[in-house]
């Protein structure tokens, strides 16, 4: 009576997993089928209980199956093949066809990675220098990106239909500008063409002020005007693409700054957890070149070496005493006074330079003065705005240094001080422009709404501000690398005075180079309204500074002392580059809402402002229609609809502290 008792705990041994899987390496699956019965007349799991195990696991996903690689394969295999027998033509015909599309789809999936722009080259620089570098490459690829889709948005829906338009293929919705409704000094625009016999530093003059030659052609909004009629409604269109634009941009950002985010939550955990997934799960073991795993292992050394660099600072932080807090909070009051008065002074200078310019330059462009001092002060607003922006950040840089913050919030402290200083830089010459163009206080002003006097096609005066501004942002770059860095290369590798080298290689300052180009991004996405090509030009200036800036971190720059997270600096870098998407969003939307459209130029002088178009429009649709969109414009649409968002934002934000808390007991559990 007791045999079955003992033969029981036998057979339970024999059911485990293990125990089956080390019969298979043994060699014993044969014996499965032909297994003796035991003792008591009971059947071992290899043979009877072989189909409820066979159920069991097909029940269950292939990866927890205990078995080999080549034995689920096996199994998988002779389960599909009985599975096909059994199904109609069709069915077979249809699954066969699913598995060559999904295999040639994977095929193209990995050729496609190689057609990624610069990804052996950024794969070098992350190797050489870090992913903290690595990212702002990475960055400047996106925007390159971005801009190039913002150009093909605005080309092949406002410019090629201008275009083809003017050889007669395409008319224009908008019709002649009818003398009763408008005053004709209105409609008087001339540009100020090149006459004559025109030299060479003539047309350098025009590209790098986008006057003369240039401001004929599709790239100002003076030239979009179009005075036939035709079925193609260019006006809604250069609207609806405006809004296109920015709202594209605005989810990709966003989208790319919800991914940083996570990681960046992933890398702020416990720091003992961050270095245990660098050294145990660092490593990607598909590296199969010797050239991949060296670059590897230089990025995985690089993170080591910031860690340590911050639980340094931050062991030095803790071990302050009472007295060096107090100097520290003092030092850093003063300096951020300083900070204070640098950008008051900025922007006062900016004001004031801009109101000179347009004040003299375009009185004695209308009344046909040209000289050498007037050509020059139109030239003032960007070359003061360029002075401060290259000036102000080097300051910044300079002063933090003596506020002893950590690596990380040193970088974001200097990143939003020099933001702050070139954003607002830029806010400052739109409120200076517009100034002037409603600046209305006289009669004769009053007839157009605008200083038509001045400015009788303000938006292309505006797009050729926004122009300027690009124009003189990449010399600036491309000047400080030919002439600041390279001297100083060549003073510090051929010349041994202790001053030069001690002053040594121009460090590659990550925050003042991605502030650089979140800046000319920021002009271009305010300047494409008012000159649809500078996506175009963006394209060309970000691909040209790759390169340049490649050059410089190789060969005349060394990587910054204080190194930064790629984690961190990916979502930082969006961050900055939202708000400035942010700032975009005020002037344009004021240009189009609120100042008067030029009635001399452009799609939308037939409206007293842009925005005029949408509803002139929705008056074209049928009744129904028409009360369904007023009524989603109106209070009692947008009331609700917002009540209805509040609270949804309060269930995500409850629901969010929710799942933090979940996570930080699961992260107590883990430790």
């Amino acid at each position: 009576p007791e045999e079955p008792r003992a033969a029981a705990p036998v057979d339970f041994l024999q059911e485990l997993p293990s125990f089956q899987s080390a019969r298979r390496r043994r060699g014993g699956t044969e014996e499965r089928w032909a297994a003796p019965q035991g003792p008591a007349g009971t059947r071992t799991a290899a043979g009877w209980e072989w189909p409820s195990e066979r159920e069991e696991l097909a029940a269950r996903p292939a990866r927890e199956w205990p078995l080999s690689i080549a034995e689920k394969r096996r199994r998988l295999r002779d389960s599909q093949q009985a599975e096909v027998k059994h199904l109609s033509r069709w069915k077979k015909w249809k699954r066969t066809s699913s598995k060559s599309l999904k295999k040639v789809l994977n095929e193209v999936k990995g050729l496609s990675s190689y057609l990624v722009l610069w990804r052996h080259d950024i794969h070098k620089i992350e190797g050489r220098f870090g992913t903290g570098i690595q990212s702002y490459f990475s960055f400047l690829r996106f925007l390159v990106l971005l801009n190039f889709i913002n150009f093909i948005l605005m080309f092949g829906f406002v410019t090629l239909p201008t275009i083809i338009s003017t050889y007669g293929i395409f008319n224009s919705t908008v019709a002649k500008i009818s003398p009763q409704n408008i005053e004709y000094n209105c409609t008087i625009y001339e540009p100020s063409g090149n006459k004559g016999l025109v030299y060479f530093f003539t047309y350098l003059k025009d590209v790098l002020s986008g006057t003369g030659f240039l401001e004929l052609t599709s790239l100002f909004y003076g030239y979009y005007t179009i005075d036939s009629t035709m079925s193609y409604n260019l006006p809604l269109a250069y609207l609806l693409v405006t809004f296109a634009y920015l709202a594209l941009n605005l989810i990709w950002i966003i989208k790319r700054s919800v991914g940083g985010f996570k990681q960046n939550l992933v890398h702020d955990a416990d720091q003992f957890q961050s270095y245990c997934n660098k050294v145990f799960a660092g490593w990607d073991f598909c590296i199969t070149d010797p050239n991949a795993a060296r670059l590897k292992h230089r990025s995985l050394q690089y993170e080591l070496q910031m860690d340590l660099e911050e639980e340094r600072l931050k062991q030095k932080i803790d071990d302050r005493t009472i007295k060096e807090k107090l100097r520290i909070y003092t030092l850093r009051i003063c300096i951020n006074i300083i900070v204070l008065a640098i950008l008051s002074g900025c922007f006062y200078s900016i004001y004031r330079v801009t109101v000179f310019s347009q004040e003299n330059s375009n009185v004695s462009i209308r009344n046909d003065i040209r000289t050498d001092s007037i050509e020059a002060v139109q030239y003032l607003p960007s070359m003061v705005i360029t002075l401060a922006n290259f000036i102000g950040p080097q300051i910044f840089t300079l002063l933090i240094q003596f506020e002893d913050y950590l690596p990380a919030f040193e970088i974001i402290l200097t990143l939003m001080r020099c933001v702050f200083l070139r954003l607002a830089n830029i806010v400052v010459l739109l409120l200076s422009l517009w100034s002037q163009i409603s600046n209305c206080t006289a009669e004769k002003c009053k007839p157009c709404g605008y200083n038509y006097k001045l400015y009788p096609c303000w938006e292309s005066d505006v797009g050729k501000e926004m122009y300027k501004l690009m124009i003189f942002d990449f010399i600036i770059i491309l000047a400080v690398t030919l002439f600041v860095d390279f001297p100083r290369k060549l003073l510090v590798t051929h010349c041994s005075w202790k001053l030069v080298q001690w002053y040594g290689l121009s460090e590659f300052a990550i925050s003042n180079n991605v502030l650089e180009i979140i800046y000319g991004q920021t002009i271009c996405w305010i300047g494409t309204f008012f000159s649809p090509l500078l996506p175009a030009i963006a394209t060309v200036k970000y691909f040209i500074i790759f390169y340049i800036k490649k050059i410089s971190l190789k060969h005349t720059c060394k990587p910054s002392a204080k190194p930064i997270r790629a984690s961190s600096s990916n979502f930082l870098f969006l961050a900055v580059l939202l708000i400035g998407l942010v700032l975009a969003f005020i002037p344009v939307g004021v240009s189009i809402a609120s100042i008067p459209s030029s009635k001399a130029c452009g799609p939308f002088r037939n409206f007293n402002t842009s925005w005029e178009v949408v509803p002139v429009t929705i008056l074209k649709f049928p009744t129904g229609l028409q009360k369904v969109l007023f009524g989603m414009a109106s209070e009692a649409f947008a009331v609700p609809i917002f009540v209805v968002i509040c609270l949804i934002m309060f269930y995500f934000i409850a629901l969010a502290g929710a799942y933090k808390r979940v996570v930080e007991q699961l992260k107590e559990q883990l430790v």
